[in-house]
C-alpha cells in the first residue's frame, strides 16, 4: 500500500536545457489519523550538477553558483530516490507543475500523477488578485507556516515548503481526485489577463470577444473563454470549424 502522502517538488535550474537541474527540494504532505492533511517534518534538498555552467540569468534568481554544485551528483542519479521514495507517494505536486514535469520524466517518477497547485488555486480561491507561490503565501498567510523555513525564496526546499502549505489547505478543501483532475486541465483563469477586458471576470466579456479569446494560442485563455461560452449555452459556436487559412505559395 502506498504511503498516504503527496510529495511537493521544487527545482532550480542552470538554464532552459533538458538536463539543467542544479537543485531539488521536497516537502511531504500526509494524511493524519483524524482524516486531515498536514505538512510533515519530511523535507530536504540536494544540490545537483547540471554538467555545464549556470547562466547568469538563473544565478541572479536563486544565487546558486558553479562552485556550489562542483562535485555534486547528476540529476539522473539523485532523482529516482527523491521522486519515488521508499513506500511511494499518492502523487507529486508543484506550483506551476508543468515546469517541474519537464525534468521529472515518468521514468524517474515511476509514472506518478501530478498536482499543480497554481491551477488548483485558480479554482479554489478565484477571489485572490494574484496566484504566484509567494503571493499566495502573503495573501493567505497559511496556518503553521514558519517564516524562516520558507526562506530564502527561489531556493528549492523553502519554495517546496511554502507550496506544501497551500497544498495542505487545498487537500482539506477538495479531494485528491479533484485536485488531480483540475491539474490535468488547462488553468481556469478567474479574470481576463490582458487586452481591453484585462482584470474583468469572463462573465463581463461580450460573446464576440469571447469567441476571439476561445481561439487564442494561450491554452489557459482559450480554455477559460470556452468554459464561459459553454456556461452561456454557446457550445454550437465552439463546434463551428473555421476555414483553414490559405497557404502562401
Amino acid at each position: 500500500m502506498l504511503n498516504q502522502r503527496v510529495r511537493v517538488i521544487d527545482l532550480e535550474t542552470a538554464g532552459d536545457g533538458p538536463h539543467d537541474v542544479c537543485e531539488v527540494g521536497w516537502q511531504d504532505v500526509s494524511l493524519a489519523s483524524d482524516g486531515r492533511w498536514e505538512v510533515t517534518e519530511e523535507r530536504g534538498s540536494c544540490l545537483v550538477s547540471p554538467g555545464r555552467p549556470i547562466s547568469a540569468d538563473t544565478m541572479a534568481v536563486h544565487h546558486i553558483r558553479d562552485e556550489d554544485v562542483a562535485g555534486s551528483p547528476y540529476w539522473k542519479d539523485v532523482a529516482p530516490a527523491i521522486l519515488n521514495p521508499k513506500g511511494g507517494v499518492l502523487a507529486l505536486a508543484a506550483h506551476r507543475a508543468a515546469f517541474e514535469q519537464r525534468y521529472c520524466r515518468p521514468r524517474l517518477t515511476a509514472g506518478a500523477q501530478w498536482i499543480c497547485t497554481w491551477k488548483c488555486a485558480l479554482r479554489l480561491w478565484p477571489e485572490l488578485p494574484r496566484f504566484s507561490n509567494q503571493m499566495l503565501r502573503y495573501q493567505r498567510k497559511p496556518e503553521g507556516l514558519i517564516h524562516e523555513i520558507g526562506l530564502p525564496a527561489h531556493r528549492a526546499m523553502p519554495d517546496a515548503y511554502v507550496t506544501a502549505h497551500h497544498l495542505r489547505d487545498m487537500l482539506n478543501e477538495a479531494s485528491l481526485e479533484q485536485l488531480l483532475l483540475w491539474s490535468r486541465e488547462p488553468g481556469l483563469l478567474p479574470r481576463v489577463p490582458a487586452g481591453a477586458y484585462r482584470g474583468k471576470g469572463w462573465d463581463q466579456v461580450d460573446i464576440l470577444a469571447l469567441r476571439v479569446f476561445a481561439e487564442e494560442r494561450d491554452s489557459d485563455v482559450r480554455y477559460s473563454a470556452r468554459v464561459e461560452l459553454n456556461r452561456r449555452g454557446q457550445r454550437e459556436a465552439l463546434a463551428t470549424k473555421h476555414p483553414q487559412q490559405p497557404k502562401l505559395l
